[in-house]
């Protein structure tokens, strides 16, 4: 089975940690487990790992997991905005526009 088809079995996050064998904090995962698989996903969908070594797939997964736990361990969930929900809540409002209607469109019925 290739290193990609055991990812996709797996259930929790400290299975995938212990996969690749990548040390972490249990307390970190607590809190991020979803935002740290997430932004490893975003890594791994920024290149083409297509006909790479089983080894060399497993070895950039195990790089990118490592750098997306590291990006939580700096910073919260919240900070890093990985969903969706947390980049909206930041966005700035577009002020809804007004109707204008200029004096000069109005006629006065005799």
């Amino acid at each position: 089975m290739s290193v990609l088809e055991d990812l996709r079995r797996l259930s929790a996050a400290e299975e995938i940690f212990q996969l690749l064998d990548v040390p972490y904090d249990a307390a970190v995962v607590n809190v991020a487990r979803l935002h740290i698989l997430r932004r490893m996903g975003e890594y791994l969908a920024k290149e083409d790992i297509a006909g790479l070594s089983d080894d060399e797939v497993r070895t950039r997964c195990r790089g990118h997991l490592q750098s997306a736990y590291a990006d939580f361990v700096a910073r919260s969930p919240i900070d890093e905005r990985v969903f969706k929900v947390h980049k909206d809540a930041v966005k700035a409002a577009t002020p809804k526009k007004v109707p204008f209607v200029p004096l000069s469109a109005l006629h006065r019925k005799d």
